[in-house]
């Protein structure tokens, strides 16, 4: 089984190429530690939307919607508004709602700390530390280390995020994936053929700024859609569809995470999280672009604002020198 890890030149910013077995990816550190591409090169399944005409500038330009961005902090915060334990924060509004919308970290060029392989793997390693060289700093002066590990064998990629707060604030910890998925993700598919399985709870009702309202739902015929995993999450418009997360089943085991799946060919995406992510947000740009985003958030779309309780928002802080992890993995099948 091949297997290398390399750093290479793309449009003058490096890129870590992956390879193991029948699986390729991309980790573009210049674009927010994204995973510019990644491929089944076996099944010939393109995971995220990329396009090869793009140059760094272009996907640094649209960085939210392309690959697989990691986001801190996660989707909106009302008015721009932060409310932490020790301080509340001003953010600029900077979405069309009068909100602030995706945070910094995935727009900032992060380091490449290792490119290596095992026997059985080829890993890529990358970090962007917080403080007073960012520009964004004299709006959050909190300290942090982001570190980033992707661990491609072939059994999929891995993925790992870490945050470490090195301020003498507490840090609010919230992150997101904006996963944007191929719509159809096989070569040659078609896009009424995609078929989506997320395993759901109660639906959060937003507001027109696209806040919650605290009110939760019961799931209607619309949303059971999901459970059966027959959305088709392409073709039409899906404006932010958002969940309790549940644990499903696939195959018989427990599976929390979602599916998506080529009814014309039975092949599918899988995309696993861990259970620090507690909400779904599936979004697709109109529908009419080729793509998807499921979205894991391990906290409630503005939820350092809400009344909600912690377990009901996700909400949490992180302690000076204190570091946490969360994990995903994304493979087919």
């Amino acid at each position: 089984m091949s297997i290398s890890s390399t750093i290479k030149d793309f449009c003058g910013k490096e890129t870590v190429e992956l390879v193991c077995g029948k699986y390729t990816a991309v980790i573009a550190a210049f674009n927010g530690s994204n995973i510019m591409r990644m491929q089944d090169t076996e099944n010939k399944i393109d995971f995220f939307r990329n396009n090869p005409d793009f140059t760094a500038d272009d996907y640094k330009k649209n960085a939210e919607v392309y690959g697989f961005p990691t986001l801190y902090l996660p989707n909106r915060l009302a008015g721009g508004v932060l409310k932490v334990s020790d301080y509340t924060y001003q953010f600029p509004c900077n979405d069309p709602l009068g909100n602030h919308l995706h945070g910094f970290l995935h727009l900032r060029e992060h380091k490449i700390v290792a490119a290596e392989t095992t026997d059985t793997a080829a890993i890529a390693k990358t970090e962007y530390i917080y403080d007073e060289k960012d520009p964004f700093f004299t709006t959050f002066p909190v300290s942090f280390k982001a570190e980033y590990t992707f661990t491609l064998s072939d059994e999929g990629m891995a993925y790992s995020f870490t945050m470490t707060n090195l301020s003498d604030r507490q840090l609010p910890y919230g992150v997101c994936n904006h996963t944007a998925m191929k719509g159809p993700f096989i070569e040659g598919g078609k896009a009424e053929d995609v078929r989506l399985y997320v395993p759901i709870g109660d639906k959060v009702e937003l507001n027109a700024q696209c806040i919650p309202t605290c009110d939760f739902k019961p799931l209607n015929n619309y949303d059971k859609n999901y459970l059966s995993g027959s959305t088709i999450p392409v073709g039409m418009d899906i404006d932010n569809d958002m969940y309790f997360m549940e644990e499903g089943s696939v195959d018989g085991k427990p599976f929390y995470g979602i599916v998506a799946t080529d009814t014309a060919t039975n092949k599918q995406i899988r995309y696993e999280v861990c259970k620090d992510f507690k909400f779904w947000i599936i979004w697709n740009d109109h529908g009419d672009k080729g793509y998807f985003c499921p979205e894991p958030m391990s906290w409630i779309i503005d939820a350092p604002n809400l009344p909600l309780s912690q377990s009901e928002s996700g909400y949490m802080e992180l302690a000076p020198g204190e570091s946490k992890t969360v994990t995903e993995k994304i493979y087919s099948a």
